[in-house]
Parts: structure tokens; C-alpha cells; sequence
């Protein structure tokens, strides 16, 4: 792919008319960079998932030897075959049934009827949907997608960031480079350590992220079984309905729900990724500063622009692009957290239509993702910067010449390093900052210790990069 300049970034080679037309970027100049996503997050797919909840829901019922359908010799490989071959013709089908129903959970059932005929099974489609409301199937199939799409996606795309983040701290481990804190000089640092930091912040991160339930909803209009038990009452509900979602999907049951799951547990999930992004944000930040300063080069590529008017420009336009996705993100997932777990008593309407962007941050985070390890793809070190900033700053040296005479019990030797380098700005010099030790009173072996400082050495020490999980 080729871009053309700082607007067209993201610019593709062949884009389609429908790209063109479309009102998110998502399915439009991004849409390349996100297909993979449409498996969890279009609405093929949530019909897809819908489907699988119902065929396992009645392969469960089956299985538990209701006396209505002991009768039944059940081939649940070919019912199965409902959803592993779901097509798009299939999701056309059922949007065809919603057009007479108004209901998408109803068109899913009477398709599955359809089929269910097909296939001998026509006597008992009543057992489809048996006892359950739309929401049962919602708060399974949605909680389904998203654990599929974490496992089989994001955390992918999440794993070449740390890995590509670990090859740089690796490689730039011993560069010394000058810190800034509060964007001024300051006891200087390792590059490679500066970059650990956010490995260890996101792996920190991530590790939290994957010790959060992925909590579903599946007890009946009002979270009671009120139908079920009414119908079979000798059957403990609860419990069944337990181990089913955990064995056959991998989720857990909140026990206590109204008509929809609560959404707290999905609540936390968007609040962690946020927090993730908030991190990404941040390194975008940094490498987008150290860039502007020259401490890193970026590689160029033939027939790239940087700037429509300015011929010598190139951009970081990685990183930027990456904080513009993140925020974008960031801004949806805090609506989520905070509209989602809030419903008007049994339940109201409004998740439903929220719920239905649920791609659209995880997209978002996606795109930036790619960006950002694209971005650290295309940085050349310039380490002499790096060192000019050392050499130029002797005054960093102040702290550790204050903390040497402190240990020596020298008089208010911070005073002393204050008077002498606050606010230097670069003025001061290594033969200036002997000239001070010089006038100390102390020992000659104190004063020799003193000298051997310099700015390149006074890095410190940090544990080795830990092996990654």
C-alpha cells in the first residue's frame, strides 16, 4: 500500500465504492485493516453466534432427557453444522423473516424452525427458545464473540506490540539517553529501560485483563425460570444452566440478573482496555517527543510524501494516527462502562443499540495497534543526539554530587549545587563543574571521586528485562 501524504495515511490502493460511501471509516478507509473483525463484531456474525447459542441450548435440552424428546435420535454433528457453515446468504435469509417479525431474536428462532424441519426435527420446534427471552441469547451470543475475538484476535495483534517493544529494549538496553522530567533535564536513563516501562505497564495490564470473567445472562424473562420450572420443576435450573454456559462456551452465569445481564462484568472489561490504551496513548506520546527532538530518524520510502507543501517533512504519522484511534476508542468504551451497567428497572431498551457498536472501539484499538508497531518498525536511533543532549547537560550531575557530599556530612550541599546549577539551561560545563569540586572542602579522594562522574555514566541500575509470559 502507498501513502500519499499526511491526510492520506491510510489511503487504499483499490478502495471499493461501498468503502467510499460508508459513514464510519471503519468499513470505510480502514476497512482493510479490520476484516478479520467482521467474524465477531457485523451483524452476520452476531446472527451467527445466535445460532450457535439456540443449537446448543436444544442439544442440551435434548441431552437432559425430557420425556418430550427421549423419542429423539439427534444428529448434533449435522445440527451443529447450522452455525460452523453459517453463510451469508443464511444472515440474508433470517433479515428477511425480521422484516415481518421486528424482532431479531425471533427471526434467528423461526429460521431455526425452517431448518429444524429440514431436517426431520419438525415435530419438536417448540423446544427451540424453549423458556428463554431474546436476552438469554444475547447475553450469551455477545459475551461469546467478544471472548473469541480476544483470544483469536486482539490479543494476536496485542503480543507483536509487546514482542517488537521487547526487541527495541533489548537492542537499545545500554544507550544512555538524558530524562526529562516535567520536559527538563534530569538524571539521566537507558533508553531500552524508558521502553520497559510500558512493557511492564502492559503486561501488567493484560495479565489483569485476562483474570476478568466473561459473564453471561441465562435465566428466563425476568432471571427466574419462571417458564422452566413451571414446565419441569423437578429440574434444578439453575445448576444446569450453570455448568452449561461454562462447559459448552466458557462463560459464567451471573446467578443474579434481571431480563439482561448487568453488564458490570463487561463494564470492567472496557474500563481495563481503556486503561490499556491509556498506556499506548502515552508511549505514542513519548516516541512522537523523542522523534521531534531527533532522537530517533524514521526510515522513508520511495514515492511517500510528508507534506503537501513542506518537501523535507517526515511525519510521525503513525503514532498520531495511533492516538487519534485510541481516543476514539477510549471515548466509546466509557460510554460503555458507564451506560451500560444502568437499565430502568427489569430492563430497558437502551443497551441494545449501544451493544450493536461494541467493534467499534476494539476496531479502533486494532488499527492503532498496527500503527504503533509500524511505526516502531520505521525508527532509526540517532545516538549522537542522544549524547550531545548528555554532554551538554553537566548540571544533571548535580544530584549525584549533592548525594556524594551529603554522605561525606558536607554543610547543605544541596544549597551549594542549587546556587550553582538551577535553571542552567545547557550553560554549564564539565571543566565548570570541576572548578566547583575543586573549591570543596574535602578529600582529595572525595574531589577524584567527584571528577569521575560524567552524564553518559550516572544511569543508575534496573533489573534485567524480565522473559516474556
Amino acid at each position: 500500500m502507498m501513502h500519499v501524504g499526511y491526510t492520506n495515511q491510510d489511503v487504499q490502493t483499490s478502495p471499493q465504492p461501498d468503502q467510499l460511501m460508508a459513514i464510519s471509516p471503519i468499513d470505510g478507509r480502514y476497512a482493510n485493516k479490520v476484516t478479520d473483525l467482521r467474524e465477531y463484531f457485523s451483524e452476520y456474525a452476531l446472527m451467527k453466534y445466535r445460532v450457535e447459542v439456540e443449537v446448543e441450548y436444544f442439544i442440551l435440552l435434548v441431552n437432559l432427557g425430557l420425556p418430550e424428546l427421549e423419542h429423539l435420535n439427534l444428529d448434533e454433528e449435522a445440527l451443529r453444522e447450522l452455525y460452523l457453515d453459517f453463510t451469508v446468504e443464511d444472515a440474508i435469509e433470517i433479515k428477511s423473516i425480521e422484516a415481518t417479525t421486528n424482532h431479531d431474536v425471533k427471526a434467528v428462532e423461526y429460521w431455526l424452525r425452517k431448518k429444524f424441519t429440514e431436517m426431520g426435527y419438525g415435530n419438536d420446534v417448540e423446544f427451540i427458545h424453549f423458556g428463554l427471552t431474546s436476552q438469554d441469547i444475547n447475553n450469551t451470543a455477545i459475551p461469546l464473540l467478544l471472548q473469541e475475538f480476544k483470544e483469536e484476535v486482539l490479543s494476536v495483534s496485542y503480543g507483536e506490540l509487546v514482542m517488537k517493544l521487547r526487541e527495541l529494549v533489548k537492542t537499545w538496553s545500554d544507550i544512555p539517553m538524558l530524562a526529562r522530567t516535567h520536559g527538563q533535564p534530569a538524571s539521566p536513563t537507558r533508553l531500552g529501560k524508558e521502553l520497559h516501562v510500558f512493557v511492564a505497564r502492559l503486561e501488567s495490564q493484560l495479565i489483569y485483563l485476562e483474570s476478568i470473567d466473561m459473564a453471561a445472562k441465562f435465566g428466563g424473562a425476568t432471571g427466574n425460570f419462571n417458564a422452566h420450572v413451571v414446565a419441569y420443576p423437578d429440574i434444578d435450573w439453575p445448576s444446569v444452566m450453570d455448568d452449561f454456559l461454562i462447559e459448552e462456551f466458557g462463560l459464567h452465569r451471573t446467578t443474579y440478573t434481571t431480563q439482561i445481564e448487568s453488564y458490570d462484568n463487561l463494564a470492567e472489561h472496557c474500563d481495563g482496555h481503556r486503561r490499556v490504551n491509556n498506556i499506548l496513548i502515552d508511549l505514542c506520546r513519548d516516541i512522537w517527543h523523542y522523534i521531534s527532538i531527533g532522537y530517533f530518524k524514521q526510515k522513508t520510502k520511495a514515492g511517500e510524501v510528508g507534506s503537501s507543501a513542506m518537501p523535507h517533512k517526515v511525519n510521525p504519522i503513525d503514532f498520531e494516527n495511533a492516538e487519534g484511534n485510541l481516543g476514539v476508542a477510549n471515548a466509546l468504551f466509557d460510554h460503555f462502562s458507564n451506560k451500560l451497567p444502568i437499565s430502568r428497572l427489569q430492563r430497558d431498551l437502551t443497551d441494545s443499540t449501544v451493544l450493536r457498536n461494541l467493534g467499534l472501539p476494539f476496531a479502533h484499538t486494532v488499527i492503532a495497534i498496527e500503527s504503533i508497531i509500524k511505526g516502531l518498525g520505521k525508527l532509526e536511533l540517532n545516538q549522537q543526539a542522544l549524547a550531545t543532549d548528555l554532554a551538554n547537560t553537566p548540571e544533571v550531575l548535580a544530584e549525584a554530587i549533592q548525594t556524594i557530599l551529603r554522605r561525606e556530612r558536607y554543610p547543605d550541599p544541596y544549597n551549594a549545587l542549587k546556587q550553582l546549577t538551577r535553571g542552567a539551561n545547557g550553560t554549564i560545563t564539565m571543566d565548570g563543574m570541576f572548578v566547583f569540586i575543586d573549591s570543596l572542602d574535602v578529600r582529595e579522594e572525595v574531589k577524584a571521586e567527584l571528577r569521575s562522574l560524567s552524564p553518559e555514566t550516572y544511569v543508575g541500575v534496573f533489573p534485567e528485562p524480565s522473559e516474556p509470559n
